[in-house]
């Protein structure tokens, strides 16, 4: 039996995977705390995105090593209606700066498909790293990703990734030193060079 492709609409039996151009609110995760009071995607708008996304996971090698499939298409999977992306166009303060001045900032939430995923590390990383190291496909200064709080290591993993957009935002580089993400996540060692991301 042949390998399913991961671009394709629907499997053999046309139930397991929505089509990539639609949007079933019933199979995508509700958005959490770090989407809270920010204008979540919905519609034609999520899906738009959803392509953006699917073509930098490619690009990247974004694939979630359990199902094989890039990690855009886990919003698709009906078999966990509660996992994947969901996203939010940040609503900025007041500032004394111009709208025009002000950067255009999406916030991105995970949901694993299990709270003790141990792959939601290396995942949100790798969404980070390809979203904002291919900024030239989206129309986003930063986009901002964060781990749902139902994962068991939410905390730990949230604070690694908010040190990477800390240094993103002050080197312009998604990964500006080979140790950032792992003395943030207090491994104290490096990340290896095999990192695909």
């Amino acid at each position: 039996m042949p390998f399913p492709s991961p671009f394709s609409g629907s499997d053999e039996g046309g139930s397991t995977f929505d089509e990539w151009d639609t949007f079933v609110l019933e199979h995508l995760p509700e958005p959490g705390p770090f989407l809270e009071g920010h204008d979540v995607l919905i519609g034609e708008a999520h899906v738009a995105f959803r392509a953006t996304t699917r073509d930098v996971f490619e690009a990247r090698g974004v694939y979630d090593a359990t199902f094989g499939y890039n990690l855009a298409r886990l919003d698709l999977d009906t078999r966990h209606p509660d996992a994947g992306f969901r996203y939010a166009s940040e609503r900025r303060g007041h500032s004394e700066r111009s709208e025009r001045d002000e950067p255009s900032v999406l916030r991105a939430e995970f949901t694993p498909t299990t709270r003790f995923c141990p792959q939601s590390e290396t995942l949100v990383k790798g969404s980070f790293r390809a979203w904002n190291g291919l900024a030239d496909e989206h129309d986003y200064d930063i986009i901002r990703v964060r781990v749902a709080p139902m994962h068991d290591e939410a905390e730990r993993i949230n604070r690694m990734l908010s040190q990477l957009e800390e240094a993103y935002r002050e080197t312009g580089e998604v990964c500006p030193e080979p140790d950032v993400a792992s003395r943030s996540a207090g491994t104290g060692e490096p990340d290896g060079p095999s990192t695909p991301f």
